[in-house]
Order: structure tokens, then sequence, then C-alpha cells
């Protein structure tokens, strides 16, 4: 049969500023998702929390973007955004751009990753395993360093010198510039320089999937939405998701998180404004450290012959083994932001014109003279 992983989520609220949901928003989604497994709408289902944003992790038969699906996601969300309205909370709803979507949420502003393939538990894929990251107080762009290493660079993938692997992959580009969904798809390794003039600019090309060559399997899905794109004006950072098929035919865990010990630099931290490392975390943590700095998650799950997944998985960053790396972003993070507006420390001004910036920058432009 064929089984759907869907990853969708949102920022509706958080406590004291953004921080994490209450309580109650989270149950409110977990009994949600209680409901839809019990009527059969989904196989499986899990709510977890990165930052402030509720992150629905689901499995079903019933394909990608299926309405029932994202409608469900949807109203979960305008549920949770209830409760956040009764504590008083920040930003209650923020990430619901869209007034009512009539179909699938992509566009409408919650982040959605998802991947449907065959599931007959045989070769080439005798068991089903995949990860789950959700990043926080950043863009989708955040992905484009590690899953082009992981995908294209035997350096941090060794696998990919294997035979099931080496002949490649091949990486579906967006420009998240574009309302029109403009893409492009590229092959490593003949097109790997192609691919890093692309992936170089985080804020305007993402990846939105990858693809094995040998077996024609999707391997990766990205959310790739740009929330000011979509309304306009700054409301937030995107806060991306990424869902990754691992082992066998795929790289294995162990080289997928790899390139996370860079603490690479990427846009967002706080007002979304910043150019700030990426810090791994466990799941479930809340953004209350300084500088608002951007943070990602990642859980690793096996699917069951039934579908099933929530009750077993592994929280990759909650190990001892990623403390040096949490201290070696937070001194990135320090010294990055010693230099406060100037230079690199912040965003270039394609990036600001979506916030207040653009009303100050364009009155002041306004009183230059010509020089007498």
């Amino acid at each position: 049969m064929k089984i759907t992983l869907s990853v969708i989520k949102a920022d509706v609220g958080s406590i004291g500023g953004h921080t994490k949901p209450s309580h109650d928003m989270i149950e409110s989604a977990k009994a949600e998702i209680k409901k839809m497994v019990e009527i059969g709408l989904l196989l499986d289902g899990m709510v977890t929390y990165t930052g402030d944003d509720i992150c629905l992790i689901m499995s079903h038969v019933h394909g990608s973007d299926n309405k029932d699906v994202h409608q469900f996601a949807w109203k979960t969300f305008l549920k949770a955004t209830e409760f956040a309205n009764e504590c008083g909370c920040y930003g209650a709803g923020q990430d619901l751009i869209a007034e009512a979507p009539s179909a699938n949420v992509r566009g409408a502003g919650p982040g959605v990753a998802e991947i449907t393939f065959e599931f007959n538990r045989k070769n080439p894929r005798p068991a089903e395993s995949f990860m789950v990251f959700a990043a926080d107080k950043c863009g989708p762009g955040a992905f484009n360093l590690p899953l082009s290493l992981v995908f294209s660079d035997p350096m941090y993938c060794a696998g990919l010198m294997l035979p099931k692997l080496s002949e490649g992959f091949s990486f579906d580009i967006i420009d998240m510039n574009s309302k029109e969904d403009l893409t492009l798809t590229l092959h490593a390794p003949e097109d790997l320089y192609k691919i890093a003039i692309l992936l170089r600019d985080n804020e305007r090309f993402g990846i939105k999937a990858i693809y094995s060559r040998a077996f024609n399997e999707q391997v990766a899905a990205v959310s790739t939405d740009r929330l000011h794109t979509i309304a306009g004006k700054y409301v937030g950072k995107d806060d991306p998701v990424a869902l990754v098929r691992n082992q066998g035919i795929f790289p294995a865990p162990e080289e997928i998180i790899s390139p996370y010990v860079k603490a690479h630099y990427i846009g967002g931290d706080a007002r979304g404004s910043h150019n700030m490392p990426l810090m791994p975390v466990a799941i479930n943590t809340a953004v209350t450290g300084f500088y608002c700095l951007p943070i990602i998650s990642c859980l690793g799950f096996s699917l069951q012959s039934t579908g099933k997944f929530a009750n077993n998985y592994v929280d990759f960053f909650d190990n001892p083994a990623w403390d040096f790396v949490r201290l070696r972003a937070q001194e990135k993070a320090i010294e990055m932001r010693s230099q406060g507006w100037s230079g690199p420390a912040m965003l270039p001004y394609s990036e600001l014109e979506y916030s207040g910036f653009k009303e100050i920058i364009e009155e002041l432009l306004n009183r230059f003279k010509k020089s007498k």
C-alpha cells in the first residue's frame, strides 16, 4: 500500500513572548490527533513543539496535499489558537495567514513537508525509518547546506561511495521569492557547482525535495513557503520542517545529522533580521536563550506494518555529544551579535524591506539631496 507521511507545523501563540506553546494548546492538538486516528483519517499521529511552533507528525493513506488531512491540521491550529487567546499568549494564530484555505494549507502559512511512497516491506526498503527536523527562528534556507552536504559530499556521507547510493541524488530547488512555485531539478554529482550557486542564497532558493536516482524514490521533503512572500510583510520567521527517510538505499541517520555540528549561520533570530548559528536542541525545547537563537530538533521513527510510529521514537539531539555543539553555537552567536547592526550581522535590505525598516529607509532616502 501507499503511505503518506505528513508533517505540518505552525506558530499559533506562545507564553511570555516567542517561547513555547501553552500546555492547553498542546493538549488540544493531541486530542484532535487522537480523534482522527480513532475515526480512521490518520493511521497514527504525534504532537511536538520546537520553540513556539506546534508540529503535527502524521501517517495516512490519502496521499500528499490531501484536502481532508490538511483541513484537519488547519482546524487543529485554529483550536489551539482559541486556547492561545484565552491565556493571552503572544502571537495567537500568527502563522494562519489565509482566511480559510479551501483545500491544502500550502501557501496559507503553516510549513508542510510530505512524502508518499509504496510501503511493502520488501526490497529496496524492507524496513522504513524516517526523521523529522523542525526548526524555529529561521527560514527554509536553513536546510540548504546540511542537506546538500549529506546528499552530494562523501566527506559528510561516506555512504555515497556505496553501490546503492553512488548514482547520486536529484534536487528539486525552488525560487522562494516566487508565488508560482517555480522549481528547477539539478543532479548530483554532475551539477554540484550549479547546486551550490543557487543554494548559497538561503533567502532566495531552497531545497524542496530530494530523490534517489538509482531507485526513483523520494528521500526528503522540505517546507519552502516564505511568510513574507505570502503576506507581503514581515509576520514572523518561516520556521521550516524537513522530512528525511534514512538507511538502506538512503544515507544513515548519523550521516544525515553530521552537518549540524557546524552550527552554520542562517537568517533568523530576533525579529528575523540577523544572521545567527543554528543550534541543535532536544524536542520540546522552549526559546528562552539570549538573542532568540535559531534552534532545530530531530526525531527518528520506524514505521510499523500498520502505519503506526508514534509510540516509539529517538531524539537525535538529546545527547551529551551535542553539548559541545550547543556551546559552540552560543560562542558563534555572541561573536556575531557583538557586531550589532553592522555588516553581515544583519540580513540584507532585500529581507529587511518586509519589516518596519522599509518605511524608515524610504523616508530617509526621500531626504537625500544632490550635493552642491
